[in-house]
């Protein structure tokens, strides 16, 4: 996964994995997490686009880097937002959503257009305190 963060807060999650390793992802993303403000991660792939399969030591690695940073999770990321033109594949995202947040921490949101994700983004980053707020 590339990780596109020249947006921050919005943050662009790319399932390509060319040229990326998992652990330069998971470095990227603990970089974003060091930053201590809250985020929201954008992917306009597409729920069916192809990936690649990871083996079991990629996701024991991932689950336990996960785990290791569950709290930062909770607190930074704001949501995942995954724009699907399809209402069907959107109907589908939202039943995975459940699992994807009770693993990963933070919800997992829908978007038909990327309009309408920018839109969603902008009122859960507001509704996060500051880094001023939260001291």
């Amino acid at each position: 996964m590339r990780i596109e963060a020249n947006q921050f807060p919005l943050v662009w999650l790319h399932k390509t994995t060319q040229g990326y390793s998992q652990q330069d992802s998971l470095v990227q993303f603990e970089a974003l997490l060091a930053r201590h403000e809250p985020f929201v991660l954008l992917s306009n792939e597409g729920l069916d686009k192809e990936r690649t399969e990871q083996s079991p030591g990629e996701m024991k690695q991932i689950s336990l880097w996960m785990k290791r940073h569950k709290s930062e999770l909770k607190r930074y990321v704001k949501a995942s937002i995954h724009i699907e033109s399809s209402p069907t594949k959107r109907l589908a995202g939202k039943a995975f959503a459940l699992v994807y947040e009770k693993f990963w921490g933070y919800p997992m949101l829908m978007a038909a257009t990327e309009d309408e994700a920018l839109v969603l983004a902008a009122k859960l980053l507001k509704t996060m305190p500051t880094k001023a707020e939260e001291h």
